[in-house]
Parts: C-alpha cells; structure tokens; sequence
C-alpha cells in the first residue's frame, strides 16, 4: 500500500503542473501560496468509511478560520474507483452538508482520475480538467468562492477556456505534465484487485 505522503505528492503535484500551471482553475494558486490547502488522505475502502471522513474534514474545515485553512482535498486512493460510483456518491456528500447545517456555508466538488462530462466520450481531453491522480473531493468554503468570483472579470468563461486549453493541449501534452500516480501505487492498486476479485 502507497504512503498516505505518495498520495499527497501525487495531489500536489498535479495541482501546481495541472490546476495552476495549466490555469483551469484561476483561485487556486492564491489559497496554494498561502499554505491554506489541506489534504487529508482516506483509506476508505467503503461508502460508509468514506462518508465517516467526509463528515470529520467538514467539520474541521468550518470551525478553523479561512486563513488557515481555505479549502480541503480529500483524497481516497483506496476507494470509489469507479466513476459512476463515485458519481453516485456525491448525494450522499452532499447530504452530509445538509445533516451537519453546513449547507449554504461550505460546498464539496468532484475530481477523479475517470472523471467523465455528461455527453463526452470517455477519452475526450476536456474530460481531464477534472481528472485528478486519486478521487477526490474538494471542500470550499461558500464566502471564498464569492470572493474570487468577485475579483475575476468574467468568471463563467473559465469553463468554456479551460475546454479550449484542453483541446490545444490534447492527449500527449496531458501525458507530458506526468501528473498521474506513481508508478509503485499503479502496480498495487493491481495486485490489490487480483488479491481481491
């Protein structure tokens, strides 16, 4: 099994060469500077497990101050492989929010290394704007993203550029970022699946 620090790495280093070297998301390098991302690995295996972390991160993220800590990644090398899965899971996330009075104050976005738009197919380069090494769920706080929104001229193009890096990028320029997991994880996460059919 992969060192939680591997994973983290991982995430790391697909955040600086991929979210902000790459500019897909314009508020992530400020909150990265500054030291204000967290990133908490769960060894989840089940639903279950991983919604018991889910519930601990958010509660940690809404009782620290923002300057401390901005945002969450919550990464589960371990866990929802499956895109669909994970997809699915994302009700139950967000029905933490509402269980735990967090809804309005801290919202949760998805990244997967299968991350899949509605209406592509599943090689499409934009797809991989969201493909993160590990899945993952990303915690925000409600106030930060208005702040950076507000401070950014035309923020509902962000999406429509960032298909148009992709697209110009395309598949060998992704593979040359080198952001996906290390090699030693790949041949585990397969060995763990003949161990366990």
């Amino acid at each position: 099994m992969t060192t939680n620090d591997i994973v983290i790495a991982d995430t790391v280093a697909w955040l600086e060469r991929a979210v902000i070297g790459l500019n897909l998301c314009p508020f992530a390098k400020s909150v990265h500077v500054k030291g204000q991302v967290h990133y908490a690995v769960s060894r989840a295996t089940t639903e279950e497990a991983l919604l018991e972390d889910l519930i601990i991160e958010l509660k940690d993220l809404a009782e620290l101050d923002a300057k401390a800590r901005d945002t969450t990644l919550l990464i589960a090398p371990d866990g929802l492989q499956d895109f669909l899965e994970f997809n699915d899971f994302l009700e139950r996330a967000d029905q933490a929010l509402v269980d735990l009075d967090l809804d309005g104050e801290l919202q949760i976005a998805s990244l997967h290394p299968h991350y899949q738009f509605a209406g592509t197919s599943e090689d499409d380069i934009t797809n991989f704007t969201n493909r993160s090494p590990y899945p993952t769920l990303h915690l925000l706080r409600e106030d930060s993203i208005d702040r950076a929104v507000a401070a950014f001229p035309n923020p509902e193009s962000i999406f429509e550029v960032n298909m148009q890096t992709m697209e110009k990028l395309g598949a060998a320029g992704w593979a040359a970022l080198k952001v996906g997991r290390t090699p030693a994880h790949e041949s585990d996460v397969a060995s763990s699946a003949d161990e366990h059919p």
